[in-house]
């Protein structure tokens, strides 16, 4: 495998691939109006338009900015250069192992001022670090979110989804954030799973620097993701562009502890819009990091959000037909197997002394001649014994020595 992935056919698969390189670092990702402009004219002749000035407004201010008057020719050789320096491949919507998924982006932008709503268009092109193919890796995959401060509860929960999934062979997507996103990674990596880390910088200086040995191991066992080109920062903006990737990535995604305001619940949000699964962890009413998930767990039923406790209930809404999670139950007790009038004849019975047949089909309610038929075959399966010429409870089991 070529370490950036270039297209070893014609000319134009070259150049496409060479277009699409260079639009992924003009501008920032998922921009409505360059999915349009590649839509129209396609990837290379919208880079032409682009370099030419023959677009306006601040799409064309902002490419003509990164230019900066270089012909994007020498931009995409140094970005080749740059990915082969550091190891780094590049995958285009061309590529062999391109998500499909990622083609979901285009149904969720929303009219209106605010560009986090309305630039929510798939990427132009992937910066991965790894020695997976990232279609494989993310077929099975379930999105982990949650606070970066986060408590011992919310620690104990993502650690057994996360380690969970990725014992059940399912990958662990996530964004390589303190608190909930680093422990969901370090789960599945303890499970011996796959991980993603989908990164809001360049996939050569991952944020945060205390994660660095995690994100290490991330590139030598899973995978490390960008939109972004190596080099760049990580601006506080790009968190929340980078989520609709996280969604649209997974089957379905989990928010483990949030706090009413929270970049993971737009990550939930995201999660819903492209269709996926919408699952949050309940936590203790008591806890500032819960009010995130229960009010998503409150949602109007054409929004819903499923509550999910353990890795079988995560499952039975992303896997497939058939994985349904089991029906907790409380412990088994000796008279589960008793019918309704067998259980009233049993709770008539003194739990201390005994009494006789006449006394317990009073108490129990029902008729002598009943409770004649039955108390014997009480005796029998061990429900009660035989006291005085009447019946009483079994003696309690003594414990061994």
């Amino acid at each position: 495998m070529n370490i950036v992935d270039i297209p070893t056919g014609s000319a134009d698969e070259q150049a496409v691939h060479d277009a699409r390189l260079v639009l992924g670092s003009l501008v920032e990702p998922g921009s409505r109006r360059l999915y349009e402009l590649v839509t129209a004219y396609g990837p290379v002749e919208a880079l032409d338009r682009l370099a030419a000035g023959h677009e306006s407004g601040p799409l064309a201010e902002a490419a003509t900015l990164r230019l900066n008057g270089r012909p994007h020719a020498e931009l995409a050789e140094r970005l080749r250069e740059r990915a082969e320096r550091l190891g780094v491949r590049v995958l285009t919507p061309e590529s062999g192992e391109w998500p499909a998924r990622l083609a979901d982006l285009r149904h969720i932008s929303v009219d209106g001022p605010n560009t986090i709503d309305r630039d929510t268009y798939p990427p132009h092109c992937l910066w991965l670090r790894g020695p997976h193919r990232l279609d494989d890796t993310v077929e099975r995959s379930v999105a982990m979110v949650g606070a970066r401060a986060n408590t011992v509860y919310g620690t104990h929960a993502a650690t057994e989804l996360g380690y969970g999934l990725a014992d059940r062979g399912w990958t662990v997507v996530s964004g390589g954030a303190y608190g909930i996103d680093a422990v969901a990674h370090r789960a599945a990596l303890a499970a011996g799973g796959l991980t993603v880390a989908v990164l809001a910088c360049g996939v050569d200086r991952p944020y945060p620097l205390s994660n660095n040995n995690l994100f290490d191991q991330i590139a030598e066992e899973g995978l490390l993701i960008s939109e972004w080109p190596p080099g760049t920062a990580p601006f506080k903006v790009r968190f929340l562009v980078r989520n609709r990737v996280i969604a649209a990535l997974s089957r379905g995604t989990v928010l483990v502890e949030a706090a009413a305001r929270s970049g993971a619940r737009q990550t939930l949000r995201r999660a819903r819009q492209l269709r996926r699964a919408a699952m949050a962890v309940p936590g203790p009413v008591t806890s500032e990091l819960s009010v995130g998930c229960h009010e998503e767990l409150r949602r109007e039923p054409h929004e819903p959000v499923r509550l999910v406790s353990t890795v079988e209930q995560v499952l039975e809404e992303v896997g497939g037909i058939g994985e349904l999670a089991p029906v907790p139950r409380g412990a088994a007790r000796p008279q589960d197997v008793l019918d309704p009038m067998e259980r009233q004849l049993v709770d008539a019975v003194p739990r201390r002394g005994g009494a006789y047949a006449e006394q317990i089909a009073a108490d129990a309610g029902v008729s002598l001649r009943g409770a004649l038929a039955i108390l014997p075959s009480l005796v029998l399966r061990g429900h009660l014994r035989e006291h005085g010429g009447g019946y009483a409870r079994p003696l309690p089991a003594r414990k061994k020595a």
